[in-house]
């Protein structure tokens, strides 16, 4: 027989974990900010490379609740037609 897989994502576990990411990434940044001197390239690039991905998981939450909303939306929409 199949198995059947679930997996269950809240928008408060979301959230919380990305505000944790940016808070790592906003820590890097200080403590290379701090000690500009020792600041080696390979750091930027680092920094840069985590800010980026930030930015792209920021979008991607972005994307989901607006998917949610319009689904809701829709829902709603089809209630009041019926």
């Amino acid at each position: 027989m199949g198995e059947t897989w679930g997996a269950t994502l809240s928008f408060n576990t979301l959230i919380n974990k990305y505000i944790k990411l940016q808070s790592s990434v906003l820590s890097g940044v200080r403590a290379v900010a701090s000690s500009i001197s020792h600041a080696t390239p390979g750091k930027f690039l680092l920094l840069q490379f985590q800010m980026s991905q930030v930015t792209q998981i920021g979008d991607s939450i972005s994307n989901l609740i607006s998917q949610v909303q319009s689904v809701i939306n829709n829902a709603v929409r089809n209630q009041k037609s019926s």
